[in-house]
């Protein structure tokens, strides 16, 4: 009998916690979408660093510059410059700066300063419920992605796999960024090329993995932080999704490993389509053999038989799309083309 009674204490304390409260979808739900309002001049731009420290002040004057460049005003959340090991802050400061963000009605969209690791900590902290009564534009990229998939898992709220502060933010990286948020297009996501003095361009190349069209929500980023949320109650649903995926500073064989951790919990056989971005940086390991990254890539993706290309700009690149996570859009894979099928923001 007590061991029944402590079972159903932890129980109770399980569907207490933040994370785990009743904005859980049920198992194979999807929430319905919730667009948030597009970002117009003037508006408030708030800053949160929710993933690693920055130990320098130049990354923050420039992150600010550069928004007010783009005609916006800019607010730190209180604990951006907090540090707790290689942390921007211990757990529930970066958590609370996130939610004082979202409830903040003055903040009328918020962007991550830069990436590194830590972002998996803080989503059972975040206040689900109040994120989806306050719908705003919230953005990042790398370590990111566990904020973006999440929210997104939880509320429906469509979030944006984009720059971050410290990004290069280039003509390129802007003009995709504005479409997408400032100037709500129903934006073709297509390489741009510049073959330079060369008889055919060497950079920014789509291979077609596999041909065909198909239609379906994003879901997607760094893959090795989306394949560390396998199996927990933070992931999109992957039924008819279209997966877009990026990463650096990866050996291999550890690439094979993460794209195998979403295989084998079941995700890939439920996805519409594939679009792989950049994987910077991504060599074989010392002393190993190993398969390339384009005889992983068919291993994993052509026995899905759904349309696949590689080469796609974003991911750890200087000039990069905006894709918004839980958008509907259409994957050409012949034409390397990812179509939103309607604008991100209202």
């Amino acid at each position: 009998m007590n061991q029944r009674r402590h079972l159903l204490a932890a129980m109770a304390g399980l569907l207490a916690a933040p994370g785990l409260c009743a904005q859980t979808p049920a198992a194979g739900q999807r929430q319905a979408m919730l667009r948030p309002g597009r970002l117009k001049p003037g508006d408030t731009i708030g800053l949160v660093n929710p993933s690693g420290a920055i130990y320098e002040r130049e990354p923050y004057a420039l992150t600010t510059e550069t928004l007010v460049a783009l005609g916006f005003k800019v607010r730190e959340g209180v604990n951006l410059r907090a540090r707790y090991g290689h942390f921007a802050g211990t757990d529930a400061q970066r958590a609370a700066d996130l939610n004082t963000m979202f409830a903040d009605p003055k903040i009328d969209g918020i962007l991550a300063v830069t990436g590194g690791s830590g972002a998996n900590r803080i989503l059972p902290l975040l206040d689900y419920a109040s994120i989806a009564r306050n719908p705003k534009f919230f953005g990042g990229f790398s370590d990111i992605t566990a904020l973006l998939n999440a929210i997104n898992a939880r509320t429906g709220l469509v979030t944006f796999h984009a720059p971050v502060g410290i990004s290069e933010w280039n003509e390129f990286s802007i003009r995709y960024w504005r479409g997408a948020v400032v100037e709500a297009q129903a934006l073709t996501l297509r390489n741009e090329f510049d073959k330079g003095s060369t008889p055919v361009p060497r950079e920014h190349r789509i291979q077609t993995l596999r041909e065909g069209l198909a239609r379906g929500h994003l879901v997607g980023g760094n893959l090795a932080v989306l394949s560390s949320m396998a199996g927990s109650p933070y992931l999109p649903n992957f039924d008819g999704a279209i997966l877009f995926l990026e990463e650096i500073n990866e050996y291999i064989y550890r690439v094979d490993r993460m794209l195998s951790t979403l295989r084998n919990a079941g995700l890939l056989g439920r996805l519409s389509g594939v679009v792989l971005g950049a994987f910077t940086n991504c060599k074989p390991g010392e002393s190993y053999g190993t398969l390339t990254l384009d005889e992983v890539f068919d291993d994993y993706f052509l026995p899905l038989n759904v349309p696949v290309y590689a080469g796609a700009m974003f991911g750890h690149i200087a000039r990069k799309f905006t894709l918004p996570v839980g958008l509907e859009a259409e994957i050409d894979g012949a034409a390397g083309t990812l179509r939103f099928l309607q604008p991100a923001v209202l």
